[in-house]
């Protein structure tokens, strides 16, 4: 049986990891640890309560679970990802889940990648979009030959972040907050890709400045030939997640579950004028945890694909950046400004 460590109690760590665990501990009681989860933050502590000890350093942590059979989220600001990786292996632990993006440039990649062969570590990057429903759907639909093969793919991934970007300066840019997700499933269903074009702005609330969190968007072209348009506007007044792929014979526009407040997506199929519509159950995020917990389990380093793939995903981002001469070393990302200003 698996114990658990969350480490940070943000909003990935608090509102999205442990909530999921506890619907994937009920459903695979085998795969856990009947213990309680161990939640780690030195600045934000949560009251314990039935299933969960709170802790306020990684010390405390490692004498209260067995770092080297225990799984460690990791879900503090990209950042601060690579100081934390490094203690943690330090202190002996091997499994971990790392949200996204993996890193926030190329060189804090060069650095997690140095750990994880220093210390063998299994890493697995969150990924629900490519557990979804809706994506399996979507890569039947790529294989199948139906509508004959892709031309095109548009991803829009749109919401609001007015608050969380002036009060809780946790990403760098807008291409590290929706973005990530979206490369990563434009890869999935139509192969490698370089980087053609990317832009990003500001978010501008009156006299305030977030210097590049208003929205950022990116152009793929594949090595199969299809080309990818990637937008994710964060000053949005609704939320939406949506896909549109042409294909020779049709039109897929696929609708992702927008908040953990309902896990269904919706897929609509058009071809020779005629629509069909689907709506899929789909607690994406769920069924990745409890995949992921499984792999841990296994021989090897089950994870060692999905940690390549997560670098690809990493190194087009630091393109696209770099093409908006987004800071993307250290010193850079010091140099410039992360929190909201009056202009």
């Amino acid at each position: 049986m698996v114990r658990t460590l969350v480490v940070g109690l943000g909003r990935a760590g608090a509102e999205l990891h442990l909530p999921v665990l506890a619907r994937a501990r009920a459903a695979t009681r085998r795969l856990f640890a009947e213990e309680p989860v161990v939640a780690c933050d030195p600045r934000l502590v949560l009251s314990d309560r039935p299933g969960l000890v709170t802790v306020t350093s990684l010390a405390e942590a490692a004498a209260l679970v067995d770092p080297a059979e225990a799984v460690a989220h990791v879900c503090t600001p990209p950042t601060v990802r690579t100081e934390v990786i490094g203690e943690l292996a330090e202190r002996g632990f091997r499994h971990l889940i790392v949200e996204k993006p993996l890193a926030a440039d190329t060189d804090d990649l060069a650095r997690i990648i140095r750990l994880r062969r220093k210390h063998g570590l299994r890493i697995a990057v969150v990924e629900p979009w490519l557990t979804s429903a809706l994506t399996g759907r979507l890569t039947d639909l790529v294989r199948g030959g139906t509508l004959g093969e892709p031309k095109s793919i548009a991803i829009v991934q749109n919401k609001p972040r007015f608050r969380r970007s002036m009060t809780r300066p946790s990403h760098p840019t807008a291409f590290d907050v929706e973005l990530p997700h979206g490369v990563g499933l434009a890869l999935r269903l139509a192969g490698n890709a370089r980087v053609t074009h990317a832009a990003g702005f500001d978010l501008v609330v009156g006299d305030v400045v977030v210097p590049r969190m208003g929205g950022a968007r990116v152009g793929l072209r594949h090595n199969s030939g299809v080309r990818t348009e990637i937008s994710s506007d964060l000053t949005s007044p609704v939320r939406e997640r949506r896909i549109t792929m042409k294909f020779e014979r049709g039109t897929v526009v696929g609708h992702f579950a927008v908040s953990a407040d309902d896990d269904h997506s919706q897929l609509a199929v058009t071809r020779n004028g005629h629509r069909e519509h689907e709506v899929l159950r789909d607690d994406s995020l769920t069924e990745w945890m409890i995949r992921a917990y499984q792999l841990f389990r296994g021989v090897g380093d089950q994870h060692a694909r999905g940690f390549a793939f997560a670098t690809d995903v990493v190194q087009l981002l630091s393109v696209a950046k770099n093409i908006c001469a987004e800071p993307v070393v250290p010193a850079a990302r010091a140099e410039a400004p992360v929190v909201a200003h009056a202009r």
